[in-house]
């Protein structure tokens, strides 16, 4: 089972519908003896990093997403929840995140439209168990800030927008994704269907 973590906001609706129709068994909660009993988690997002933040810590869910992840069972962000993994944000301030990766999320600049939004090219930097038999391909992203993560091998995957940015990120049993993989066609249905397997192997 995968609990869909609920801290007032994600996209759990289209979340949730995309792992059920990969035949996993879910549960959208905000209890934390349902969440750390699950097999697998996911930490959706969207909105703003700060105010994701404040619903995490007064809910005590912070703590909550924090010792799943020291459990080493498989645990994924999606869009904003890949960047509350990271140790901060400057998104209107700075805040502190999770800090379970190291790494900042900073705005994009430039002479180009923001938000990033729309259909770009994965390129898998590094060998991951989501990539296994999946070939690269276009996913769909919509945000403004991105990540900078402090250690190379946390990248497992880029996209180009001016700039190498950051797509998908992993560390052991912890990943994240920059773009909606319930959004994004074949591939990010076979990313979500690859994670899907890790749990099922718990």
């Amino acid at each position: 089972m995968i609990a869909i973590i609920d801290y007032g906001m994600g996209n759990l609706h289209s979340v949730s519908k995309a792992v059920e129709r990969l035949g996993c068994e879910i549960v959208v909660s905000a209890d934390p003896a349902v969440i750390m009993a699950a097999d697998g988690a996911i930490l959706p997002g969207v909105g703003a990093f700060g105010d994701a933040m404040v619903n995490l810590r007064d809910t005590g869910l912070d703590r909550v997403v924090k010792e799943y992840a020291a459990t080493g069972k498989p645990l994924l962000g999606i869009c904003l929840g890949m960047q509350l993994l990271f140790t901060e944000s400057e998104e209107h301030g700075v805040h502190q995140g999770l800090d379970l990766l190291p790494g900042r999320v900073v705005r994009f600049q430039g002479d180009y439209k923001v938000p990033h939004m729309g259909w770009n090219e994965l390129a898998f930097k590094q060998k991951s168990p989501l990539f296994e038999g999946v070939e690269p391909g276009h996913v769909y992203f919509v945000h403004s800030y991105h990540a900078l993560p402090e250690r190379e091998e946390d990248l497992l995957a880029v996209t180009d927008y001016h700039q190498p940015v950051t797509a998908i990120v992993g560390r052991g049993s912890l990943f994240g994704m920059q773009f909606h993989p319930e959004k994004s066609g074949d591939l990010g249905m076979a990313l979500l269907k690859k994670f899907v397997g890790l749990v099922e192997r718990e």
